[in-house]
């Protein structure tokens, strides 16, 4: 299992929501001890502060020269924080990890655009005797797998941490209701379903872009089935990738039919009216109660709402969930700044329920 100290380089888009794969990173991980953010916008300061104004003793260099000088501790790992458009690698990441390599780090890498595919890359990576770790490079053939139907053997509550578009948040989420149920005494997993779920040491899971589509379905239920027969946990929260209905990658019947989710949490951004990156195309994100009741024609109950937050006041956003709450008659609740433990009644009585079905 990879694991070791690690910096993250995010070429000044710490602040920006180009950076998920850094913010999720600096929230928690269990695969990588980060020491460090490199990003020129904000040497100095403490990455948490500047994520969400807390403190997490995480500083940010200006410079991988800068960390290797002043850090008192060394890194094995340079991981790249960012999302690029279109996924690939930018001529100032290029020059970055050139630097990195030269400097003796392995190369962690969540974009599409394989680091291993830049002979240059390559061939130093060689010379200096590091490592390049390409994530989403995807399974060889005989390793992928199809559907089967076994996921009838998991007898545990699964539930699915779907959104009403991409980069909203349901990693995160996911990760929170876990650590929540673990808090309250219930062995709980969370089945990753992308590059950020990995790094941040999720066991059980799959790159769910990277996969071909023939074998999603039988990827995540393998993933499922695994998790249950050697960790047999009480209840599993199954990372979210895109939404439903957005035109450039719709995504979630998989995680309703094929992983036979039992409840469904849905993140939602009441300030954002347009799919992320469609902004001019003539379709609009649905409204939260036509979302609910095209997930329970798929054949899933939403037990819950989450709101992320961004461009909103936090005051403007306890407005919007009281009023969806009696609308709906469902919790709504902000993950981020007020927890998910409101939300633990909910996953423990499906949790009871479960074992008397298994007896």
């Amino acid at each position: 299992m990879t694991k070791g100290n690690a910096i993250v380089i995010t070429s000044s888009f710490l602040d920006t929501d180009n950076a998920k794969t850094a913010h999720g990173l600096i929230r928690g991980t269990e695969r990588f001890n980060i020491l460090a953010i490199i990003d020129k916008k904000h040497p100095g300061k403490d990455a948490g502060e500047v994520l969400d104004g807390r403190n997490r003793n995480i500083p940010i260099y200006s410079t991988l020269k800068d960390f290797q000088k002043h850090s008192k501790k060394k890194a094995k790992y340079c991981i790249i924080g960012v999302a690029t458009k279109g996924g690939v690698l930018p001529h100032e990441l290029r020059t970055m990890l050139r630097e990195a390599i030269t400097m003796g780090f392995n190369i962690v890498n969540g974009l599409h655009d394989y680091v291993s595919d830049h002979p240059d890359l390559v061939a130093l990576a060689k010379k200096k005797k590091v490592k390049i770790i390409d994530v989403r490079k995807p399974k060889k053939f005989n390793d992928l797998h199809f559907w089967s139907g076994e996921i009838r053997k998991v007898k545990c509550p699964k539930v699915a941490v779907l959104g009403t578009d991409c980069a909203l948040g349901k990693r995160t989420t996911s990760r929170f209701l876990v650590q929540a149920m673990k808090e309250a005494g219930y062995k709980a997993e969370m089945i990753y379903t992308g590059q950020t779920g990995w790094m941040q040491g999720a066991k059980y899971g799959f790159i769910f872009d990277s996969t071909l589509n023939d074998f999603i379905s039988g990827e995540m239920e393998q993933a499922i089935v695994q998790c249950w027969e050697k960790e047999k946990p009480d209840i599993l929260f199954i990372e979210g990738q895109s939404s439903l209905r957005n035109p450039s990658g719709p995504a979630g019947a998989e995680w309703i039919v094929s992983a036979e989710a039992d409840a469904v949490v849905l993140q939602h951004n009441p300030a954002r009216k347009k799919f992320k990156g469609l902004e001019d195309y003539p379709v609009n994100i649905p409204e939260v109660k036509d979302e609910i009741e095209l997930i329970k024609r798929y054949g899933a109950d939403t037990v819950a709402l989450t709101v992320n937050t961004m461009k909103m006041k936090a005051e403007d956003a306890r407005l919007w969930a009281n009023q969806k709450e009696k609308e709906l008659s469902i919790p709504v609740i902000l993950p981020l700044e007020d927890g998910v433990e409101a939300l633990i009644p909910i996953f423990a009585k499906k949790i009871e329920a479960s074992k008397r079905n298994i007896k």
